[in-house]
Parts: C-alpha cells; structure tokens; sequence
C-alpha cells in the first residue's frame, strides 16, 4: 500500500492524517533530545517539569522523579548556564511570573552558581523581616507603654506574642508553599507584612498595636518555614551548607541589628518611627521577590485533585463499587478495556460527592498543616529541633540580659550605645556563615570519602548525619561556655569589653548549631524540607517566647551569673547527648524513617 493510499484509509476512518516522515538525521536528534530531558513542546504542562538533580549525596530530594527521561544529576563541574532549559514566559508558575527577570527553569538546581547565590541572598534578606520586627521594638517598649497609658508587662506583649505568631503561620506557610508555589507564598505573605505594618505604624490603642504586630510577624515569618526549602530547591547537598549558612545569617541578623535601629530612630522620632521602617523594608523586598525571585519548586500538589480522588475511593469502599457512574469509573481508572454497567449519576450523589470533596480540601488546608509536628516522633527530627531550640532561646535571654543589664549601674548606658552592644554577636554570625558552612561541606566529603559510600553511579553518598562531626563538639562547648562567661562577668560589673567579648564566642558557636540543625532538617526531609523547617520554627520561637517572657523576672531574682549558667549547663549537657546519640543510632534512626528520608 503506497504513502497515498495509507493517507486516504486513514481519513476514511475518521483519524487525522498522518503526519509526514522526519527528515533524514531527526530522529537520532529527537531521542538525544528526549535523553537530555529537553522537550520542546510548549504546550508541555509546565508543572511536570524535570526533577531536580539529586547528587550522590544523600536522601532523595523533594524534586526526585522516577522518570528516566528527565535530566539526571549533574556534578557542580557541569551545572552550568548552558545546561539550563527556560521555561516559556506563558508557561511560568507563580503570581505575576511573567515579571521574573531571572526565567523559571526545568531543573533548579541549573542555574548558573552566580544566580544560586543572589536568590540565597535574596531570600536571607525576607528572612530577616520576621525576627527585625520582634526586636526593632525592645528600645522602645517604655515609650510605648508611656503612649498608651500601659504597663510594662502588657507592653512586652508585644514581643512575647509576636514570637508565638512567628511559631504558628509557618505550618500553614510551608504547606501552602508546597501547594501554590514558593514564589506565591513569598509575595502574598510580604503584601500582608506591608499591610499590618501600616496598620501597626496608625495604632490608636494598645491592643489594636499587638494584634497588627502579631498578624504582621505571622505574613513575614513565612520565609522561615519556605526559605530553607528554597534553598534546598537549587542547591545540590554536597553545596548545601554553605548556601544555609549564608540563609540562616538573616534570620538571625534580624535580632542583632533591630535594637540598633529602634534605638536610633526611637531616640530621634519616636516608636512610630520604628513600624514605618518596618514598612518600607517590606515594600522593597515586595519589589525584590517580584522581579528577583523564580518558582524554584519542582512540582507543586494538586490538593482539590487529591481531595477528590480520596472522597471516590472513600465512597467506593463503603459498597458502591457495583454502582459506579460514567464519572465515578473514569475518576477510579475501572475504564480500561472492561465492560461496564453505565447508570445516571443522581443528583444526590453528586451533590454527596461535591460536599465531601469540599469537606476534605478544607482539612487538608486548615486543619492537616497541624499533622507536621508527627514527625517530631522521629528521634533525628526531635532531637535537631531540640537542640536548635534551646540554643535559639539562650540567645533571646541573652539580648534581654543585655538591655536590661547595661543600661544600669554601674554601667549606665544610653539606649543607642546599649543598641551597638549587639554587634559583636552580629560578627559572630558573620564569621560562622562565612566559614561554619564550607567546613561542614568538607565534613561530609571527608566522611563519606572515609567510608567508601558510593551509589550505582560512582558519587560519593552523604548521609545528614554526617555534619555533626568535631565541628559540633566545637560548638557544643563554645556557645554554653560564652554563656557563662558573659554572666558571672556582666554580673560582677567587669569592664564592658570582656562580656562582649562572650558575646562574639557565643555569635560563633551558636550559628554553627543553627545552620547545622536548618541542613540536616532538609536532609533527613528531603520531600517535605519546608515541614521540617515549619516544625524547628515552632518549637525555637516557643523557646525564644519563654525566654523573653522570664529572663526579666529571673535575672532580677536570681542574677545574670547564676541564670546564664544554668543555661550553659543544660546546653553543653544536651549537646554532648544529641551529638553522640546521632553518631551511634543516626544511621538506624534514617533508616527507621526510610533511606531516603520523609
């Protein structure tokens, strides 16, 4: 049957006409294309795009596909500009993605290294927003509390509950990240940060100040939870740490540089002034995440498709298999090539499955973000939080120690002064973001490289954890020991220098935890790093909200030496037992919660 016949048989059947023959040397180019994972259909659904690439490091990343004709992971040597595929400026994910001066791409982690840095960078900066907010005030509670007629205890409200709205809205940030996109989340939560902050800023009444502040601390804390998870999105694990340390550094600069700006600006214009700062920070990241920031999420949930999927094979389990409608049947995949026995879908079933589907997607959404702290019945996951979470606290009984204590005898300072007293453990952080990071990396090489673990591909094969090593024990000591230093030397009035000199050591061992317990969260939960970052929010800003609450109180009662080695104490106790308990059963424990992790 020649080409001329074959069309018309075809046409008389009611198909299309067949399309014409490639050219010589198309087809070998089409299979090296579809090898390359490198389609280019543009009508392709732009949410399946190709995984991130895992490197032989660790646990399957959330952007792990099964499909083998997507891109496989490529070493940092060949994760370079041109191996990056576009996607189509119509095809991008996210709220006004078309704006996106940086192009969305198939693989995130192909980005070239000097735009991987500048998203990091951009997404440290949001991160500080949250914690800038808690602190920017703390010069000025007495001003506030002045202004409205209050008491102390009710102004410091504003910062205690403000750390509890920090630890709430990251659960419901980091699932709706990995629903709507990260992209999304970032400019909604930054649009609100602005709102409340200018609500804030016209207060007329005490409470109206603390619900705005909490609201406000709630919008912004979401690049706590979704932060990590973007960085986990376009960097390979064996370049992680660095990359989180640099992450984790503003977050924790927030704390640091607020009390120098609210007692600048609250001296010179007052406690308003502080909220409007607040505003315009917000304004600018908004302009940032809008033109700056990509969709780096690989492949985002469908929650009303799953919703309805579980309502059918809910209601098919309760007896209505022999009674499947058209739709009922297409939905379940009983359609395959089988005989069926149609009947009209009544108005009632419909209506039934309508209401449960609604029923269902409203739990997943408000009530199912709750379900991430399970996962705190992991003892690797429990235990990095925890130690993460004392760490973060001493670290706010520490800015309230030195408010309180330097600004009477015999020190005496002013507001401003006490302001730049935080500075060395802003040097600190820098140090440890700058160094901690890379020398975790190397941590990991060396380990694996020790053990002789390599995959199928010949990579070496890195394991969470891995980074606690001589560079935790380091940080275990050195945080608790600055601890006590800096009490019993502010408690007996010793020159200035020497417990700020404490407070250096502490800003150096503390970060090397933070960013250790941030990394090892997204590995030990690689599909659902987000969660993991959502829980250790929670539970170190429930820390950091006690700790505010009572280091007043204690250090009045008891004084600064005695409290601060208390704390000093029960931290170097807790990380000797975390760090060797990981060491002898976190291998057993990683495999109790599959090798790949979560």
């Amino acid at each position: 049957m020649d080409d001329s016949e074959k069309k018309h048989l075809n046409m008389r059947d009611g198909g299309a006409p067949s399309p014409p023959e490639p050219l010589s040397g198309d087809g070998p180019r089409k299979e090296m294309g579809k090898e390359m994972g490198m389609s280019n259909d543009k009508n392709e659904d732009t949410d399946s795009i190709a995984p991130s690439a895992i490197s032989s490091t660790s646990p399957p990343s959330m952007h792990e596909d099964s499909d083998p004709e997507r891109p496989r992971p490529r070493t940092q040597a060949s994760s370079i500009a041109s191996t990056a595929h576009h996607v189509d400026r119509r095809q991008r994910r996210g709220l006004f993605a078309a704006l996106a001066l940086i192009p969305e791409v198939t693989n995130s982690y192909h980005y070239p290294r000097r735009t991987k840095w500048m998203i990091t960078v951009l997404v440290a900066i949001a991160g500080m927003a949250a914690p800038l907010g808690s602190a920017i005030v703390m010069p000025v509670l007495l001003d506030i509390a002045h202004s409205f007629h209050a008491s102390t205890t009710i102004a410091n409200l504003n910062v205690a509950i403000y750390m509890l709205s920090m630890s709430i809205f990251p659960l419901w940030w980091s699932s709706f990240s990995e629903t709507l996109g990260r992209r999304s989340i970032y400019l909604v939560s930054f649009v609100l940060f602005l709102l409340f902050g200018v609500l804030a800023a016209v207060s007329t009444s005490m409470a109206m100040l603390i619900v705005m502040r909490v609201l406000s601390g709630g919008a912004a804390a979401s690049v706590q939870a979704v932060g990590a998870g973007t960085i986990a999105d376009i960097w390979e694990p064996k370049e992680r740490g660095r990359a989180m340390g640099l992450f984790y550094l503003g977050p924790l600069c927030g704390p640091l540089f607020a009390p120098i700006i609210g007692g600048a600006m609250g001296q010179g214009l007052g406690w308003r002034s502080t909220q409007w700062f607040l505003v315009v920070y917000g304004a600018v990241m908004v302009l940032g995440i809008l033109f700056l920031l990509p969709e780096t999420l690989a492949k985002r949930r469908d929650l009303a498709k799953e919703a309805e999927d579980e309502v059918i094979r809910r209601m098919a389990s309760r007896g209505n298999k022999g009674k499947d409608t058209v739709e009922d049947g297409e939905k379940k995949g009983f359609a395959q090539q089988q005989p069926q026995t149609l009947t009209r879908m009544s108005t009632r079933q419909s209506v039934q499955i309508k209401t449960r589907k609604y029923a269902t997607l409203a739990k997943r959404i408000f009530i199912d973000p709750l379900l991430v702290l399970a996962y705190l019945r992991y003892p690797a996951v429990a235990l990095t939080v925890y130690y993460a979470s004392i760490c973060f606290g001493s670290l706010y009984c520490l800015n309230i120690s030195i408010q309180q204590t330097f600004s009477r005898s015999p020190y005496n300072f002013s507001t401003l002064i006490i302001g730049l007293l935080y500075i060395p453990n802003s040097l600190g952080y820098f140090l440890a973001s700058m160094f901690g990071g890379r020398w975790i990396d190397r941590i990991m090489h060396r380990e694996a490289t020790k053990a002789g673990r390599y995959d199928e591909n010949g990579k070496l094969s890195f394991r969470p954890e891995d980074r606690m090593r001589e560079n935790a024990w380091l940080a275990a000591v050195m945080w608790p020991g600055a601890l006590i230093w800096y009490g019993w030397t502010a408690e007996k009035g010793v020159f200035w220098f020497v417990p700020m000199l404490a407070n250096f050591f502490f800003g150096i061992g503390s970060m090397l935890i933070f960013g250790l317990a941030t990394t090892m969260l997204t590995e030990f939960m690689p599909r659902r790093a987000s969660s993991g970052i959502a829980i250790n929010n929670f539970v170190r800003n429930i820390f950091s909200c006690a700790a505010a609450v009572a280091a007043g109180p204690i250090i009045d009662a008891i004084g600064n030496g005695w409290l601060f080695t208390i704390l000093g104490l029960w931290s170097v106790v807790s990380g000797c037992a975390v760090i060797w308990a990981m060491k002898k059963y976190g291998d057993r424990w990683r495999r109790t919660m599959g090798e790949g992790g979560i």
